[in-house]
């Protein structure tokens, strides 16, 4: 009976794609704040058949004045970006809307905002885009894969890179801006946080050549499972803040309607 059913939904119903969906909490680590939780990422993240991948992410920073960003990223087999919409809200009030649009030689935006008013951009870029950064945490991870660990070169510049704000907490625009950036592969590590237990590597960000303000040194830790799922960060100088995966679940294809629980560092996608 539950065999003629299986078929009878394989015919009927297409789950061909996985979703993994986790929490991201956003710490202090100032001497007088130790611990105190400044905000907070709730993220689905889906990878299709074809490779192509998409994420959405709602990000809270409490911080005065408070910043809420919700963004939706598509990325193809390749891992190169496609699309992106993003919004922010700064002060609890909106801020701008933005849609970004990536192909072989050029980078495009229209958006709406606050400051600027209505805006149109097209960017020449080098080839495809190699990664954007729309600052959710989630995606902060995903540009490791651009240090190429096959070369002894340690620190690496990983090329051309766009933003959706140059700002340190993405609270402007949303608007295209250009930098590149160094990247320090640090080691593998088995690291724990409070999703699980993974085996992990571990890179720092040592530099962003093209920002207005040069962003602190910034260590990211991510699955060592060629999905880069962020596991935590941390980030020196005057910013002293401490990132860490809290909750993780997989939607299973047999059973969508019910997330389990990933424990000891679970790989989602293989």
């Amino acid at each position: 009976m539950k065999e003629t059913r299986k078929k009878m939904d394989d015919k009927i119903l297409q789950k061909d794609h996985k979703t993994v969906i986790g929490k991201i909490i956003y710490l202090s680590d100032k001497e007088d704040r130790k611990g105190q939780e400044r905000g907070r990422e709730y993220f689905i993240i889906n990878k299709h058949a074809n490779g192509h991948r998409k994420i959405v992410a709602h990000c809270e920073i409490d911080d005065r004045p408070s910043v809420m960003r919700d963004i939706t990223y598509s990325l193809d087999e390749n891992w190169l970006p496609l699309d992106c919409f993003v919004r922010i809200s700064v002060d609890d009030k909106f801020m701008g809307s933005g849609w970004f649009n990536f192909g072989k030689g050029f980078a495009e935006c229209e958006a709406d905002t606050l400051l600027e008013g209505r805006v149109s951009q097209r960017m020449k870029t080098q080839g495809q885009l190699k990664t954007f950064q729309n600052h959710a945490i989630a995606c902060d991870a995903w540009h490791l894969r651009l240090f190429d660990r096959s070369k002894s070169e340690n620190p690496q510049n990983i090329g051309e890179m766009m933003l959706s704000s140059p700002d340190h907490r993405g609270a402007t625009g949303p608007m295209l801006f250009s930098i590149t950036s160094n990247i320090e592969f640090v080691g593998e590590e088995s690291v724990t946080v409070k999703a699980g237990t993974f085996d992990a590597l571990h890179y720092r960000f040592v530099g962003t050549p093209g920002l207005p303000q040069e962003h602190p040194p910034y260590d990211v830790w991510c699955t060592n499972d060629g999905d880069f799922l962020f596991l935590k960060g941390a980030v020196g100088g005057y910013m002293q803040t401490y990132y860490e995966l809290v909750e993780l679940s997989l939607i299973h294809i047999s059973e969508p309607t019910r997330p389990e629980r990933i424990a000891g560092g679970g790989v989602w996608v293989k």
